[in-house]
């Protein structure tokens, strides 16, 4: 592969740092859940109490992924939200 001249911006240099990119990882994670499940909501025109309600979980629950502070979801958390906003995990096998 070609090595280019151009000069790396601020954040691929901060990405080159493992524990700077995992923080950043994480980070975005949380940030695209957090913004999947506010559109969810809305296309759903669904309320965090009532969604809270029908997925048999707690409004704080709801409250703390779409505030991006969950950091960790369990599938059994998951799946009754995101089937009440017709919605479904899919695994897909990356390649290699």
């Amino acid at each position: 592969m070609k090595k280019s001249n151009k000069p790396l911006t601020t954040f691929e240099r901060l990405m080159q740092d493992p524990t700077r990119k995992k923080e950043f990882d994480i980070g975005y994670e949380q940030f695209l859940m957090s913004e999947f499940l506010i559109e969810a909501m809305e296309e759903n025109n669904i309320t965090v109490r009532k969604l809270a309600q029908r997925a048999g979980v707690s409004s704080t629950i709801i409250q703390n992924i779409r505030s991006g502070k969950s950091k960790n979801i369990s599938l059994n958390t998951l799946n009754p939200i995101l089937s009440v906003l017709k919605y479904r995990i899919k695994f897909e096998k990356m390649a290699s």
